[in-house]
């Protein structure tokens, strides 16, 4: 772990942790079943349904860790293992902009999903926002042997692929506070966004 990571771990993640699942408990249903995609070591899931006590997660991961905190399935990263409307909700955090093909997963999850999609992930949107990603995304994902594509979109190529998968948004979250105040104008910014999107009715 070099100084950076060292930094973040000790002084960023379990902040962003907790702040994730206090915004995801607020947008996720009340109850049902929900899997969280590319889950990694389920921290954020067990915060969260400490707060939905009748909502149950399960994990799905490319790369399962050694310890979990909910239980966790591997997949190949493209096929849900699970069979259509199995799920009430698919949740991803953080994990669209590592896949080679987002809409194909966005789709397969919308197959597992009898309701809703609700995404964590970033807007490449405003000065530097490239860079400053790309940053964010080393720091905290190398060390887990994540694979760093650096897929960022801006929010119309957001838009743009949940109109092609008949989503309609929900809710939109775009400012998220996940980082101490001293850093929020850096690494903050209009840099993340939660999305609660609705399936359409055939």
């Amino acid at each position: 772990m070099n100084l950076l990571e060292a930094i973040h771990s000790r002084y960023i993640l379990g902040r962003r942790v907790a702040r994730l699942a206090e915004l995801l408990a607020d947008v996720l249903p009340e109850e049902g079943a929900c899997l969280d995609v590319g889950c990694g070591d389920g921290c954020i899931d067990r915060l969260i349904m400490e707060r939905r006590p009748a909502l149950t997660i399960t994990g799905v991961e490319a790369l399962v860790r050694h310890e979990t905190a909910i239980p966790v399935q591997a997949y190949d990263g493209a096929t849900l293992p699970y069979e259509a409307g199995q799920f009430d909700v698919v949740l991803f955090v953080d994990v669209l902009h590592h896949v080679d093909d987002p809409v194909a997963l966005m789709a397969e999850a919308c197959r597992v999903a009898r309701r809703s999609l609700v995404i964590k992930d970033h807007l490449l949107e405003g000065w530097f926002a490239g860079p400053t990603l790309r940053l964010m995304d080393s720091v905290g994902n190398r060390r887990f042997g994540i694979g760093l594509p650096f897929h960022f979109w801006p929010q119309a190529k957001w838009e743009e692929a949940w109109r092609e998968l008949h989503l309609t948004v929900r809710t939109w979250i775009p400012e998220l506070r996940l980082y101490p105040p001293h850093l929020s104008p850096f690494f903050d910014r209009k840099l993340h966004f939660i999305a609660a999107l609705e399936k359409e009715r055939p």
